[in-house]
């Protein structure tokens, strides 16, 4: 449980610290979603292969700014026992990009500077 914590909160606070938390939850329930429909663990899910950018643009995933990091661990922690409000929402992308993976997927939601998909069934 801690290892999920930990790889759940980094990837809240390098694809969303500047967000408010109720976005933040939403880009942790993206990670949560695919650990279960995947059957990985949240470390697996962060690392696999250019998934989440800052895990391939980074060599030290250090987060230099620590109060940023408290924060970012407790939208982990809610996001760990709540409710996803996502619509199970499986991936997303800045709003200032669109991928060209977008037209294979149903869009979800915005929230905060991200939109929101899960695949088409």
């Amino acid at each position: 449980m801690i290892e999920s914590l930990l790889w759940l909160a980094l990837n809240i606070y390098h694809e969303a610290r500047n967000q408010d938390q109720f976005d933040q939850l939403a880009v942790a329930h993206v990670t949560i979603n695919r650990m279960v429909k995947r059957n990985l663990s949240i470390k697996e899910v962060v690392l696999q292969p250019f998934q989440f950018s800052w895990t391939h643009q980074k060599k030290d995933y250090t987060p230099y700014d620590k109060e940023a990091y408290k924060e970012c661990e407790e939208s982990a922690k809610i996001a760990l026992s709540g409710f996803d409000f996502t619509g199970g929402a499986t991936h997303y992308h800045n709003k200032g990009v669109i991928p060209e993976w977008t037209n294979r997927m149903v869009y979800l939601g915005t929230f905060g500077d991200h939109i929101f998909y899960k695949r088409r069934n």
